[in-house]
Parts: C-alpha cells; sequence; structure tokens
C-alpha cells in the first residue's frame, strides 16, 4: 500500500514538472510575483510564451493522429522545445509539420521527440524527481538567479533554456550535472554579451550593503567587548 501511495505522489509531481514546464518552472514561473520580478523576459514576452505553450498542448491532446504519443514542451522567447516519444518516423514528421503550422509564432523549433515506445509513468516520476533536484540546487548557488534557467527532464536528459552569459551558462550545466541520475546536460541558451545593466546595479547595491552590515556587525562586536571590560573593571573596583 505504501508503494502505491509513493508512486501516486511521485506521478502527480511529473505530471506537474513534466506537462506545465514552462508555466510552473524555472523562467516561466508565471504565477509567482516574485520570480516575474527576476525574470528577463518582458511581462509581454512572458505571456506570450504562456499562451504559446498553452496553444501547443491543445494542438497535441486535440489531433486524434497523435493519441498515442508522449509530447511535452518548454517555451523560452518563443523558442520552442518539443520532447517526448512517438511510434514512427511518420508520425515525427507529421507532428513537426502540424506544430509549425497551427502555432506560427513561434521562432524555432527544436524537435528532440525520439522515435520509440512512450516512456513509462515511472520513468516521467523520475524525470520529475530530476528536475526538482536541479531546481533546489539552483537555489543554493549565487552566479545567477533561478528564475534565469528553466527546466525540462525527459527519459533523464535535462535541457536547460533562458537568456544567460556564457559564465552563467556553464554554471547551469555544471551545477544540473550533479543532480542524481542524469545522463546529459543539453544547453539551449539564447546568450547574453553582459549580464544585464539593471542586474550588475542591483548586485552592486547588494555588495555595498553587505558591506554596511558587516561593518556594523564589527563594531557592534568592538562595543560589547568595550562594554564587557568595563563591567569587568567596575566589578573589581566594587569588589576591592
Amino acid at each position: 500500500m505504501k508503494k502505491v501511495i509513493i508512486l501516486s505522489a511521485l506521478l502527480i509531481s511529473s505530471n506537474i514538472l513534466s506537462s506545465c514546464v514552462p508555466i510552473v518552472q524555472g523562467a516561466a514561473a508565471v504565477t509567482t510575483v516574485a520570480t516575474m520580478s527576476n525574470d528577463r523576459r518582458t511581462m509581454g514576452e512572458i505571456l506570450d510564451d504562456k499562451t504559446l505553450y498553452m496553444n501547443l498542448g491543445n494542438i497535441v491532446s486535440k489531433d486524434s493522429m497523435l493519441e498515442d504519443t508522449h509530447i511535452n514542451f518548454n517555451v523560452y522567447n518563443k523558442s520552442v522545445l518539443m520532447v517526448g516519444e512517438v511510434p514512427t518516423d511518420d508520425l515525427k514528421s507529421y507532428l513537426e509539420e502540424t506544430v509549425k503550422k497551427r502555432a506560427p509564432k513561434m521562432s524555432q523549433l527544436i524537435n528532440e521527440v525520439a522515435v520509440m515506445p512512450n516512456s513509462s509513468y515511472l520513468n516521467r516520476a523520475r524525470d520529475g524527481v530530476i528536475s526538482v533536484q536541479i531546481e533546489a540546487l539552483f537555489l543554493d548557488q549565487e552566479v545567477f538567479h533561478p528564475a534565469h534557467v528553466s527546466v525540462l527532464t525527459e527519459r533523464a536528459t535535462v535541457y536547460l533554456m533562458g537568456s544567460v552569459t556564457k559564465r552563467e551558462a556553464e554554471h547551469a550545466t555544471n551545477v544540473a550535472s550533479k543532480a542524481k541520475n542524469v545522463k546529459q546536460v543539453v544547453k539551449l541558451f539564447n546568450y547574453l554579451a553582459t549580464k544585464p545593466a539593471a542586474e550588475i546595479e542591483k548586485d552592486n547595491k547588494k555588495k555595498e550593503e553587505a558591506e554596511k552590515r558587516a561593518i556594523l556587525e564589527a563594531k557592534k562586536a568592538e562595543l560589547e567587548a568595550a562594554q564587557n571590560e568595563l563591567q569587568q573593571q567596575i566589578y573589581e573596583l566594587e569588589t576591592n
């Protein structure tokens, strides 16, 4: 009974992570105001990506020809990643043609769909766990904000999307590769020449505030030490 409960929980997590990646994970968390404020896309770009993602999902779910397939999407700045499994090469070609025809607002389509039997629900749950691990690891570093990198895992291959500098991209790749059971990390980034000026200014302010706090803490420690010394002297004088 416990195994069934655990598997059900994993499947719920997998469904959230695998079918709604652009909306819930990383850079496309449009329901979280804090995340949106750190996203490098504009509000309009985020909403465009969300709309495109929902449209792609509808295209697949409402096409009877694609009924026996397993397809996931991730969208960033109208660049679409398509992963999953289809039974034949003809169906893979049909899927790509259909998506291109019915979603013309895409800037590009990256077709990583494999011709093979559909992945099991257990494997999808494991993919969801990998994505959660990576997003947790992204929280425990300071090179980039977690909102800058969107994560999608399919058959233990991790796909990373976002607008980042080369340094941020390499760091994100290294961090993602440390998650358990990851077979491969694929970089699908839009590279920035430099970090946005607004973020640099924000980082500098943070650094200044941290330095001020450190100075205040040091002064506080000095005052406390001086106070303790004076109290000791008073005690000795009173004793004498």
